[in-house]
């Protein structure tokens, strides 16, 4: 139905109207960091971007395979792969990572509702970093610990 979803997007800026982008809220020493989806302008990016990948392996060599079907464009299985890994939210957590101490509780905010792809790397994340993970989006907070979602997946 790529036809179709092509279609609506030349709709959709013909009658100038533009899909909200994915942007994360973390609060890090009392300073608060804004993240958008495949932005690169924070600061710290080259080290959330090592951090990321670090995590990424270590999600793959636990059994973590990305979710590709949460990718709403015709591209190839990679390059779907790539826009998951700069979700927002992993941005955000991934800076939470690298800017605090073990054991300090990450909270995030996030502008949208969180992508199954990235409900599964927190608990991924959550699991192998000891880390509880807050996650507030547009419909509800999740609270990963251990491995688990206070949503029991029902988000």
């Amino acid at each position: 139905m790529w036809d179709g979803v092509n279609r609506l997007r030349d709709m959709m800026k013909t009658v100038g109207l533009k899909k909200e982008k994915g942007c994360s809220w973390i609060e890090i020493k009392n300073k608060v960091h804004m993240l958008l989806a495949g932005d690169s302008s924070h600061p710290m990016m080259a080290a959330i971007t090592e951090k990321l990948k670090h995590l990424t392996m270590e999600m793959r060599r636990l059994g973590f395979a990305p979710s590709t079907d949460y990718v709403l464009h015709d591209v190839e299985e990679q390059e779907k792969d790539d826009i998951l890994s700069v979700h927002s939210e992993k941005l955000a957590v991934a800076l939470g990572l690298i800017s605090t101490s073990h054991g300090t509780p990450l909270q995030v905010i996030k502008n949208l509702r969180i992508c199954g792809d990235c409900h599964e790397a927190m608990k991924f994340i959550s699991s192998f970093e000891r880390r509880e993970i807050y996650v507030r989006d547009t419909n509800r907070f999740h609270h990963f610990k251990d491995g688990k979602c206070s949503c029991a997946d029902y988000w």
